[in-house]
């Protein structure tokens, strides 16, 4: 079912499941870590730190006022349909994290309602729900905070990989909430939070069953493809390659597997051509299939 407007046609399934990771993540920093004074990571951990600092403003409001403006401003790189969707995410989150606080009724003075005041427990599991919610904005076609559309625009123009302003942006947060607060305990713990919510998103983008491409540099291309083909039942890509070293006209074996294949690939590699050439790497996405035709 897609919902059609003036900008484009958009599946209701992602707005269901984006209303899902806003309330998700809204639970993991207001009841894990903002009752004990630990810091989320990017715009969500700078909303809470000037919320300590001006107690009378509402962390959902200083949510909408860094988020909002940062997703228009990336709309051109990322897309209004990405922008739509991200906002249309911290808005729930933003209005969850309003409601938890105050209408729930939970007593948020002396800690975390489930976990207590214990730093390591709610640094962990605030970085575990917190970054299921994540996890899933990015899943169904947004982001659900601000600092990832910084990475994406300025980090080139810095010579920074997107990851390691995140993680520079995330330092200099947690010094200075060290710094401003006379307090280097709780920034300490939020790194805790950030490496699980991390760990966390990854899981949920990618999945368990990570998939890895192997590239097989052999003379014996046929032999091994019928037997990855067969042991595997996926479809096989042959790249055709010259070597530099030995002028030799060589085949490069492009095949998917996921991790638990890693080693039934090799022996099938090694019993067919020992001095074959192989490496394996990370895949981030797969979009399509490569499982053989019964045609």
């Amino acid at each position: 079912m897609k919902a059609k407007g003036f900008i484009g046609d958009f599946k209701a399934l992602n707005f269901l499941m984006l209303l899902a990771a806003g309330i998700i993540n809204a639970i993991g920093v207001n009841l894990f870590l903002a009752p004990v004074h630990l810091y989320d990571s990017g715009i969500s951990g700078t909303s809470m730190l000037l919320c300590r600092l001006l107690p009378a403003v509402p962390m959902s409001v200083f949510l909408i006022i860094l988020n909002v403006p940062l997703f228009i401003y990336g709309t051109k790189m990322q897309g209004m349909h990405f922008t739509v969707y991200s906002i249309f995410a911290v808005f729930v989150y933003s209005a969850a994290s309003y409601i938890i606080t105050y209408l729930c009724g939970f007593d948020l003075s002396a800690g975390s309602p489930i976990a207590g005041s214990d730093l390591l427990l709610c640094a962990i599991f605030g970085g575990l729900i917190s970054g299921v919610g994540s996890g899933l904005t990015i899943r169904f076609g947004g982001a659900i905070d601000g600092i990832e559309v910084m990475a994406v625009i300025f980090a080139k123009r810095l010579g920074l990989t997107v990851g390691n302003f995140v993680m520079i942006y995330n330092a200099v947060l947690y010094i200075a909430a060290g710094a401003i607060l006379k307090d280097f305990i709780l920034p300490l713990y939020s790194i805790i939070t950030y490496c699980a919510a991390i760990k966390t998103v990854d899981f949920i983008v990618e999945g368990f069953d990570k998939a890895k491409s192997a590239m097989i540099i052999t003379s014996k291309k046929d032999e091994i493809s019928e037997d990855l083909s067969e042991t595997f039942g996926h479809g096989i890509t042959h790249i055709q390659s010259h070597g530099y070293y030995k002028g030799k006209e060589q085949t490069i074996i492009y095949f998917v597997v996921n991790r638990f294949q890693i080693a039934k690939l090799k022996a099938i590699v090694a019993k067919h051509d020992e001095k074959a050439f192989v490496t394996i790497t990370d895949v981030s996405d797969i979009m399509g299939s490569s499982l053989k035709s019964d045609k």
